[in-house]
């Protein structure tokens, strides 16, 4: 049987003060999180702008332990999948590549060519598509296919978004009807849908659907609150 491996992407963040400055340096040297016509500044600007918020996010972080859980909640995600897949009879290894931090996708790629996978099922946990986040980590991906000719022998599928599975739907729905469960007045509840937002030249200029999948996937929530 062929080694099959899934690898979860994405966006990793600080585990410690000291990794905050470092973080927000990677971060904004994206790209596609930052878009400026001189390519070259971009890094001098990274490092500008992560010197200037590094106080600002240390003192947030702090709020919340000193750093970031989302390595913690990615690898127990990866290690829950990899159990329900044996379960299933699928006998695969999860892997987890941040964009932007440790462990980064590259030493995720390293281990997947270490372990001899020849299937991998590249899944993004942004559950919307956008360029600066699903887009960013497959954009990477591909430069590193291109620079290391071993890699080609890897059958690979990319999973550009997954919002409107009935499975979260139905589990987002299954949130929120817990919550208006608590509500005296449920008939007089509202319920207010917050997302990340893109720049308007994204959507307009390189048709970024990441506007167009949250208001889908609001609206199918939504439908299964009904």
């Amino acid at each position: 049987m062929s080694r099959v491996g899934v690898l979860l992407l994405n966006l990793g963040g600080p585990e410690k003060q000291e990794d905050v400055q470092p973080f927000l340096f990677n971060l904004f040297s994206d790209p596609e999180i930052i878009r400026i016509p001189f390519p070259a500044l971009q890094k001098p600007l990274a490092w500008f702008i992560s010197s200037r918020r590094a106080k600002t996010s240390q003192a947030n972080y702090a709020e919340i332990g000193g750093g970031s859980p989302l390595r913690r909640i990615t690898e127990e995600q990866g290690a829950a999948l990899k159990t329900k897949l044996a379960e299933r009879g699928e006998d695969a290894e999860v892997y987890v590549g941040m964009r932007y931090w440790h462990p980064f996708t590259e030493e995720a790629i390293a281990q997947v060519k270490k372990d001899d996978v020849e299937k991998l099922v590249v899944l993004p946990l942004y559950p919307q598509y956008s360029v600066s986040t699903t887009g960013s980590s497959f954009r990477l991906l591909e430069q590193i296919w291109q620079d290391d000719a071993q890699l080609s022998p890897i059958d690979y599928t990319l999973i550009p978004s997954w919002y409107s599975r009935p499975g979260y739907v139905k589990a987002m729905a299954g949130l929120i009807r817990a919550e208006l469960e608590k509500v005296p007045n449920r008939e007089r509840a509202h319920i207010f849908f917050s997302a990340h937002g893109v720049p308007a030249s994204y959507v307009e200029e390189f048709g970024d659907p990441y506007q167009k999948e949250i208001e889908h996937c609001t609206d199918l929530i939504m439908q299964e609150l009904s």
